[in-house]
């Protein structure tokens, strides 16, 4: 999203919040101290806490991260310290996410759009999955990495249900001819007849997403073949999957800018094509081309005269710049030095800076050749150039034509490269910091309440990691544009996309090198449903009406339900 919708939190109150949690909470509870008598008034012991902040449901003393961090084995202190070092997490997000987005500005897309961006995004996520197996024992390690999947299936969850309903809702606009009408919303909450448009960049960023569960398929085949001897090896191999997948996802960010020009490019030319010839047909005095499909000599020599301003027969540049100016294609946003230049070389085939008779004759009947491998059995006709036209400006607007995003320079480029890399070594230094105390926490919690750690993390984690982008995407959906809500969808999916590659990744290389036991299941069929479904509608459609925020909105309860029913009825896991 961009950075100035985004308001980073000063650093220095992160210093001033963590002071705060170090002395308000102590570094060991330990509630079976015994009583000293000393002179007959009976007081607190230091480091205690008050009895309404305790529930003595484990008596055992915690263990401290890194030998000093505050830890409690109580339920409501776990919430205090679940909150705390949340939103920790959510301040290094936050900063990461700040600090990619300035470097975007100075740099450009590219190298760091296509790679730094998109992993700093998932950075806390992935710090938070590999903490999770990293400590302690195989024992510890095993019991805290359902701590891991359940932000990588939550992260995923939430960003395809709530977030991508939420921007629906905020976003829609009336729907004209099955496109939304930028910046009018008059209809409510009509479920039909308002809704969003996206391009078809953000259709191609919905497949790669749906492409990116392969691993997680990849992983059960030996649970789907009850082959307990093999999980070990098919591990290993979607780990070499989801790393591949990986560097292919990168590779595509970094080139894609270029590709989204030259089919821009290309989009642009084909409409100027098809306006020519919507214009010689109108001028023409019978038909460009005879019923045999040969072009019209006599009709085409006409134009030629018409067009040629100076008799000199011959089509020089200028008159073509003329012909194209006269056409007036204002719904595109035309470099007409540009299109001449293209019209001049498919015309021009002796490449002496002149068209003849012949090569207009020979140029005009390529393009009525290409109108009509373009139109489909209902437009077969006189009308097929007509209809060639409007498809024409349709794979235009697909595209998403770029213009209403002015990119700004930047003032102080040393200083706004400065900031960027400060907010990206805060960012993660923060995440690397306290990611093992927040998983610590979640499993203490989990301890003191029996509530299994998955439907924790599920829930808490991704509130901490995914929150500053989540309202990023939806006061960025609320512009009600065309090219907002597709930027907006490209960057959940492509979101979704690397949590799927670069966050599996981790959590299977840490299965793989500990040894652990992969029996995920239930989430694995959640996150590919989930994955699934949302994966298809962006393949299938540009358009989404207000109805389908509903389907994503319950989407989100029925993950947690299926998640506890495949677990805990028919025993799964």
């Amino acid at each position: 999203m961009p950075s100035h919708l985004k308001r980073s939190p000063k650093p220095i109150f992160t210093l001033i919040f963590f002071l705060i949690l170090c002395c308000l909470t102590s570094g060991r509870f330990i509630s079976d101290s015994p009583d000293f008598i000393s002179d007959g008034i009976q007081t607190r012991a230091s480091g205690a806490v008050p009895s309404f902040l305790r529930l003595y449901g484990a008596e055992e003393a915690c263990e401290q991260t890194y030998g000093f961090m505050p830890c409690t084995t109580t339920a409501l202190g776990n919430v205090f310290l679940i909150i705390v070092y949340g939103y920790l997490m959510f301040l290094a997000a936050t900063y990461l996410s700040n600090g990619s987005e300035l470097l975007l500005e100075i740099l450009g897309p590219g190298i760091v759009g296509g790679l730094l961006l998109p992993m700093l995004g998932a950075l806390p996520d992935a710090m938070l999955i590999l903490v999770s197996g990293l400590s302690g024992s195989t024992e510890t390690a095993q019991s805290q990495v359902s701590v891991g999947m359940g932000l990588l299936a939550g992260s995923t969850v939430m960003l395809l249900t709530l977030v991508w309903g939420t921007c629906i809702v905020v976003g829609k606009c009336d729907l004209l001819n099955n496109v939304a009408i930028d910046l009018q919303d008059t209809k409510g909450f009509n479920l039909t007849g308002s809704g969003v448009s996206t391009d078809i960049w953000t259709s191609y960023a919905g497949i790669i997403m749906a492409l990116s569960v392969i691993p997680f398929v990849v992983v059960q085949i030996s649970s789907i073949l009850h082959s307990y001897s093999g999980r070990h090896l098919t591990v290993l191999i979607a780990l070499i999957l989801s790393v591949s997948l990986l560097i292919s996802y990168c590779l595509y960010q970094v080139f894609q800018p270029w590709i989204q020009r030259r089919r821009l490019a290309y989009a642009k030319y084909k409409h100027v094509i098809s306006g020519i010839l919507k214009d010689l047909n109108t001028r023409a005095f019978g038909k460009l081309s005879t019923d045999d499909g040969k072009p019209n000599i006599e009709v085409l020599a006409n134009l030629f005269k018409a067009i040629d301003e100076n008799d000199d027969r011959y089509l020089s540049r200028s008159e073509f710049k003329a012909l194209i100016v006269g056409i007036h294609l204002n719904e595109i946003n035309l470099d007409e030095n540009d299109a001449v230049d293209k019209v001049m070389r498919d015309f021009d085939t002796t490449l002496d800076a002149r068209v003849s008779l012949e090569e207009f004759i020979h140029g005009v009947d390529r393009w009525l050749q290409e109108a009509k491998d373009a139109k489909v059995s209902k437009h077969a006709g006189p009308g097929y150039i007509d209809y060639f036209h409007e498809q024409t400006k349709r794979e235009h607007n697909l595209l998403g034509e770029q213009s209403d995003e002015i990119v700004e320079a930047v003032e102080n480029p040393r200083l706004t490269s400065f900031k960027a890399v400060m907010l990206l070594v805060l960012g993660a230094a923060i995440a690397a910091v306290f990611a093992d105390p927040l998983v610590d926490a979640v499993d203490n919690f989990s301890s003191a309440t029996s509530i299994p750690s998955f439907f924790i993390s599920f829930i808490a984690l991704p509130l901490a990691t995914n929150s500053s982008e989540a309202v990023s995407a939806i006061i960025f959906a609320s512009r009600k544009k065309f090219r907002s809500a597709s930027l907006t969808f490209s960057e959940i999916y492509g979101a979704v996309t690397m949590n799927n590659v670069l966050c599996l990744s981790v959590f299977l290389a840490i299965v793989y090198v500990r040894g652990l036991i992969w029996d995920f299941s239930s989430e694995v069929l959640v996150i590919l449903i989930v994955c699934i479904v949302m994966g298809v509608f962006a393949s299938i459609r540009t358009t989404f009406p207000l109805w389908t925020s509903l389907i994503a909105f319950l989407l989100y309860p029925f993950s947690l339900a299926l998640v506890y029913v495949l677990d805990y009825v028919f025993g799964w896991s």
